[in-house]
């Protein structure tokens, strides 16, 4: 039973991450949502319904589109097999309890801004104006220890991100300092400290890997979203299991 209702979420998180595609790709861009169907990008053939799925879209057309054969980015088959898994280990981890709603939330909120941080190096206000209302309802029914460390956490995600963007004149954007404000109301104030330490470290890692590979020069601009997004990840699904660890090393 454990089996199915995890394979029931991942494929909800395929459907789920087929829509976030979308919204990441539109939303920045205000291109409007209904009666327009998706098209190739290349010789601007609108898809059918299967080929709006990206991931079997993508595997039955071997990665091109059928009519011209021009290549399908893999952000879309991705996305959407990613979202798949998270709702998966949403419910694997959580189970069938209120704080599933906020992890679902979390994990849609955070594929959309990785889909636009990518593509338009942008983190839209809607997308954070959209899932605060509901992540404030969620710690109010589903509240941390102690219950203000969702207030202290909005706090210092904006002022950290605040100082550095102000010493590093711009080095991070405005929207990334949102996003950690919002970030800060579902983590909280150890796993958004934690959340920030391990975007930078992934970002870090990331980033001489992309410098040594020559894939990004020396002065190209790189979104931190992505980094965001793995590191908030992390922090959720595992902040106590690596803040214990830590605190026992010491």
């Amino acid at each position: 039973m454990i089996f199915i209702n995890i394979l029931l979420f991942f494929l909800i998180g395929l459907v789920f991450g087929s829509f976030f595609n979308v919204v990441g790709l539109r939303l920045p861009k205000n291109i409007p949502f209904a009666n327009d169907r998706s098209a190739c990008p290349y010789c601007n053939h609108q898809l059918t319904w299967y080929e709006n799925i990206p991931l079997f879209s993508f595997l039955i057309q071997r990665g091109k589109c059928r009519h011209c054969k021009g290549k399908i980015s893999y952000i879309y088959p991705t996305i959407e097999l990613f979202t798949g898994v998270l709702f998966a280990l949403s419910f694997s981890i959580i189970g069938f309890k209120f704080e599933l709603i906020t992890a679902l939330l979390l994990v849609s909120m955070l594929m959309i801004i990785f889909v636009s941080d990518i593509k338009y190096m942008l983190i839209p206000n809607k997308v954070l104006l959209f899932f605060l209302p509901f992540f404030i309802l969620m710690r109010v029914l589903v509240p941390l220890e102690p219950w203000w460390s969702p207030i202290i956490g909005a706090i210092i995600g904006v002022v950290l991100l605040a100082i550095i963007i102000i010493l590093s004149r711009g080095g991070m954007g405005a929207g990334d300092m949102k996003l950690f404000g919002v970030l800060g109301i579902v983590l909280g104030v150890q796993k958004v400290l934690l959340a920030f330490f391990l975007s930078c470290m992934i970002g870090a890692i990331i980033g001489v890997f992309l410098l040594l590979t020559k894939i990004v020069g020396r002065k190209q601009p790189v979104p931190f979203g992505p980094y965001i997004v793995f590191g908030s990840l992390i922090a959720y699904f595992y902040g106590d299991t690596l803040l214990n660890w830590y605190i026992n090393l010491l």
